[in-house]
């Protein structure tokens, strides 16, 4: 497991029915490339988050595949509408085999 690795996200806490919400995300995290050398001249190992999933209720809104040249602490923005209340689950998967989740509640109300 990475070091440091913290998820967060924000989502907003009620909606209307139907509303269209902007969820942000970010991952505290190093994403080193593996292209990158040590003083000593050796390969510095790969270590990314490789994959970022949002589900709704079980249903998937995101599935988003990264690769080295992703940038540090990867950020996400994006929008969702929300039929009813539920969860939002969000889950990164590290090289390292690592999976971090967060879930949040939207009521509609």
């Amino acid at each position: 497991m990475a070091e440091g690795v913290k998820p967060r996200v924000k989502v907003p806490k009620k909606a209307s029915a139907g509303e269209t919400i902007t969820i942000k995300t970010l991952i505290s995290h190093q994403m080193e490339s593996g292209q990158r050398k040590d003083d000593d001249g050796n390969v510095i190992p790969r270590s990314i988050i490789n994959r970022f999933v949002v589900d709704f209720n079980g249903e998937n809104v995101i599935d988003v595949q990264m690769e080295p040249a992703i940038s540090t602490n990867p950020f996400f923005e994006f929008e969702a509408t929300v039929p009813e209340t539920g969860d939002f689950k969000f889950t990164w998967y590290d090289d390292d085999g690592s999976v971090y989740e967060e879930t949040q509640t939207v009521t509609v109300g």
